[in-house]
């Protein structure tokens, strides 16, 4: 049996999605339908393209080199469209994760202006604080903090971010405000659950200030953010999330203050394609626009 240019392409949508039905969605069919297609992909090739993983469906060695020639097919469909008043290439589902704080303020605003050009792009941003994975099978973009230890990725540095510590006006009217670094362990830290911290770059505060004990701790960084507005206790946070309140006042600005980077993970074939090329751009753009309040300088300090 003859491999087919449909059957790739569905391959193509399931890697993406890393499921059948989600890839059904977005292709307008059935599951049954996909489920078919892959079948007689896999016996056209004489071979297994996907394993099952925790997340749903994983490319083999076989099916990343068969996902490889389907997405040379949609490139250059693509081309042939950009030569004259064709479709517009930038569309399709384009798959990424990222940082709480990056997912709202630096890829969701660069997402919506994209989309404004390009009505037919659809991008999906999942949040999460880890490392970069070594199998992105269905993910098209991860964005990460520190720099990235991958294999058979590009990774590309976006720029940096700042943290520092902050605390409410009213935590401080209560509580006193330390007349010094030493005297922060009179005060209880807002921040990451230790236990569950997988970014070794994060951890920061326990290497800065180990006297200080845990108040509140949390895996999102906006309840780190609401907590210490709340008055939990003083919260190493991003200063281009804490800047944005007026009841958060940084504290020892110029002795405390975490420079950690952006990076993006990419398959290496990625940018072939137009919509992820195009998304690339846009997080780049934002993160240009937005430099400022990433690095800090705005915002009230004492």
């Amino acid at each position: 049996m003859d491999t087919t240019p449909n059957d790739l392409l569905v391959l193509l949508a399931v890697s993406r999605a890393s499921k059948f039905t989600t890839a059904a969605h977005n292709l307008g069919l059935t599951h049954s339908t996909v489920s078919r297609r892959i079948a007689a992909l896999e016996k056209s090739l004489g071979g297994r393209v996907l394993a099952r993983s925790e997340d749903g469906w994983e490319l083999t060695e076989l099916g990343q080199k068969a996902v490889t020639v389907a997405e040379q097919m949609e490139t250059a469909v693509a081309e042939l469209g950009n030569t004259g008043q064709g479709p517009d290439a930038v569309t399709g589902v384009v798959r990424m994760t990222a940082t709480d704080g990056f997912s709202a303020y630096i890829a969701s605003p660069a997402a919506a202006k994209l989309r404004r050009r390009h009505p037919g792009l659809s991008v999906e941003i999942v949040t999460v604080t880890r490392q970069a994975l070594q199998q992105r099978s269905g993910l098209d973009i991860e964005v990460v903090v520190g720099e990235p230890r991958v294999h058979r990725a590009e990774a590309i540095e976006l720029g940096d971010y700042e943290l520092g510590l902050y605390a409410s006006r009213e935590y401080l009217d209560t509580q006193g405000t330390p007349a010094s670094v030493e005297e922060l362990s009179d005060h209880r830290l807002v921040y990451f659950v230790d236990s569950m911290l997988q970014v070794d770059d994060l951890d920061a505060p326990r290497r800065l200030f180990p006297e200080m004990k845990d108040a509140l701790t949390s895996t999102n960084v906006f309840v780190h953010v609401e907590a210490t507005r709340a008055g939990a206790g003083i919260g190493f946070l991003p200063c281009f999330m804490a800047d944005l309140h007026p009841d958060l006042v940084r504290l020892f600005p110029d002795t405390v203050a975490e420079r950690l980077p952006y990076w993006m993970v990419l398959r290496p074939d990625s940018m072939r394609r137009p919509a992820i090329a195009a998304l690339v751009q846009a997080l780049k753009d934002q993160m240009l626009a937005f430099q400022n309040a990433l690095e800090g300088r705005a915002g009230t300090r004492i």
